[in-house]
């Protein structure tokens, strides 16, 4: 007779954002090497993904509180660190002689990262989705604030703001000194508080309603 007790099953929700979190922030600072043009705005690519975190942090706040939010961002640091460390593995690593000379620079270009913007990153990640989930589930209070209306204001203005200390902490830490960076803070600013009142209430409610659609069945 086997007397272990069973291991809590998982929310299948909560396992599959997690996949999908650890995959986004993996990715944001491999994006982040491109601009896109959004209209008049300049836009670093690894926004999308970095929204994407807010998202899901967001939507794991209101389904499945703001204790396991928390720990998810914490975790999150684990994929962060791993990858940067098989970065730096690899580009220590020979290129193979068959490998053309153009591509390995186009490598080394995108990969290599000084070490003040490889600093910047996580201490802007950690800050800004905390501050993320502190926000959103604040504006919940007692009431609730869980309707679908309610949910994408808070969504938005969490996003919003979060996404301006993000910026403010990011290029200040990576950039300070080497050249003006009022402008790029504006811009950035302005970009991503855009990008969070459009995009995020929506994929949030999506998200919310898609959380509940996966815990109705069994993991």
């Amino acid at each position: 007779m086997n007397d272990t007790p069973a291991s809590p099953a998982i929310p299948r929700s909560l396992f599959v954002f997690a996949l999908i979190y650890g995959g986004m922030t993996v990715i944001a600072g491999v994006l982040g090497f491109k601009q896109v043009a959004l209209g008049p705005l300049a836009v670093e690519s690894g926004i999308f993904a970095f929204l994407m975190l807010v998202v899901l942090s967001s939507t794991i706040a209101q389904v499945h509180g703001q204790a396991i939010a928390n720990r998810l961002v914490f975790w999150g640091f684990l994929p962060l660190a791993g990858s940067a460390l098989l970065v730096l593995l690899v580009l220590q690593l020979p290129p193979s002689a068959n490998m053309p000379a153009e591509n390995i620079a186009a490598f080394v270009r995108v990969l290599s990262q000084t070490p003040r913007i490889m600093a910047a990153g996580p201490v802007a990640y950690g800050v800004s989705l905390l501050l993320n989930i502190w926000i959103f589930q604040k504006l919940r209070g007692t009431s609730g604030g869980s309707g679908t209306g309610a949910l994408m204001v808070r969504g938005a203005v969490a996003s919003a703001l979060s996404q301006a200390i993000d910026t403010l902490i990011f290029v200040t830490l990576a950039f300070y000194g080497e050249f003006p960076i009022g402008s790029l803070i504006v811009g950035q600013m302005i970009a991503k508080v855009v990008l969070s009142l459009v995009l995020v209430p929506f994929l949030i409610t999506l998200f919310v309603n898609w959380a509940r659609t996966l815990d109705a069945k069994p993991l």
